[in-house]
């Protein structure tokens, strides 16, 4: 494969600050720590976007939150009303999750739904659709996929990283197979080293979220200096 630049492999990075324990104190470090990598974006609590919008003021880095955070199952107008308050409070992106009951139910018209009156409210800011394939089947995974995409929604996710198992190269592939080019793939859970980001890279992903970037980018740097 052809080795991305380091400011290719920053910009891949949704660096995670979503652990409950985090404090305030920990979100601010976390919002210098990607100002100071130029990552693509933070991805905080939703208690936490304003105060990572304040941090990250005047930097390229985005602030993104979540919606239906971890487990998807919130009513539709309970997650809409997240995306509002997420917008109203300074978040430029929304990673949601779907309806993973739902889906393994059959019922995919209401998890399109669901997932397009969140695409709505987000006001045009892109929105990621977390799938939790923890929870899927292969025939699952692609129909959710597709279900993303007609929703009108911009990225397709695999995991929260607070399910049992996070990203696969497989299902990497297969969720890029699946969807058209106009939609994304973003990896989350288990993406820890440079070695590993570049394999996600080569099989298709934008973005994933990590939480060792700085482990990560350092070790860019001294394998590969910085174009």
């Amino acid at each position: 494969m052809t080795r991305p630049s380091y400011r290719d492999v920053a910009k891949t990075i949704d660096h995670s600050l979503l652990r409950p324990e985090l404090t305030l104190d920990e979100v601010r470090e976390g919002c210098a720590l990607a100002r100071k990598y130029d990552v693509a974006s933070v991805c905080v609590r939703p208690a936490d976007v304003q105060l990572a919008a304040a941090e990250l003021d005047a930097s390229d880095v985005l602030v993104g939150t979540v919606v239906g955070f971890p487990h998807g199952s919130s009513t539709t107008s309970v997650k809409v009303a997240e995306a509002l308050q997420a917008v109203a409070d300074g978040a430029d992106e929304i990673d949601m999750v779907l309806n993973i009951g739902w889906m393994k139910s059959g019922e995919y018209a209401r998890v399109q739904d669901d997932i397009h009156q969140v695409v709505e409210a987000a006001q045009g800011r892109p929105v990621k659709v977390i799938l939790e394939n923890a929870y899927l089947t292969e025939e699952e995974k692609v129909e959710a996929c597709r279900r993303v995409e007609a929703a009108g929604a911009h990225y397709v996710k695999t995991s929260s990283g607070f399910a049992p198992s996070g990203a696969t190269l497989e299902d990497v592939r297969l969720m890029r197979a699946t969807v058209s080019p106009t939609v994304k793939v973003k990896s989350a859970g288990g993406v820890r080293t440079l070695d590993v980001l570049l394999e996600y890279i080569d099989a298709g992903i934008d973005r994933t979220g990590a939480t060792t970037t700085a482990q990560m980018l350092d070790e860019y740097e001294s394998r590969f200096g910085v174009e």
